[in-house]
């Protein structure tokens, strides 16, 4: 049930198509012109040289692709879209002791896609926590920030 909900909040967060370098408030999307899965490898990679754990891949075009008949759909949305969540256990403790509720930051998403209609333009997508609550509460949310920024930073060799 859990995984089902995650699975669905994703494809809702990550639905609609964004610009180059597209940073809405807290959704920030970056697109390159690359192979999928390069992309995806380059991201999976800097996540692990920060000695992080990638415990899970959501394949939500493959869902959305498997779903579409059932729930009345034609559109294709994308040519593929997956999101990797994983967690720092020590910028989340330090976000949860700082305000148990930062529990909703935890895990972190980083998502890729393409879209039919360009399927060599790659989107890699995140969302920045909101910095809000106390000093400590804010510092720890700016650290998963930043831990986020520079991740899609380095996959992207910006």
């Amino acid at each position: 049930m859990l995984r089902r909900a995650t699975l669905l909040a994703l494809a809702l967060a990550f639905a609609a198509p964004a610009s180059a370098d597209d940073n809405r408030g807290l959704l920030m999307v970056f697109k390159t012109k690359a192979k999928f899965e390069d992309v995806k490898e380059d991201v999976a990679s800097a996540v692990a040289k920060r000695g992080l754990v990638i415990d899970y891949t959501g394949h939500i075009g493959a869902m959305l692709d498997r779903t579409a008949k059932d729930v009345g759909a034609t559109k294709k949305i994308y040519a593929r879209a997956e999101a990797m969540q994983f967690c720092s256990a020590t910028l989340s403790r330090r976000m949860m002791e700082a305000d148990p509720s930062n529990i909703t930051v935890c895990p972190y998403v980083i998502a890729i896609y393409s879209l039919p209609a360009d399927p060599d333009t790659v989107y890699v997508a995140y969302r920045r926590p909101h910095i809000g609550g106390a000093p400590a509460s804010q510092a720890a949310l700016k650290a998963v920030g930043e831990l986020l920024r520079d991740i899609v930073r380095d996959a992207l060799k910006q």
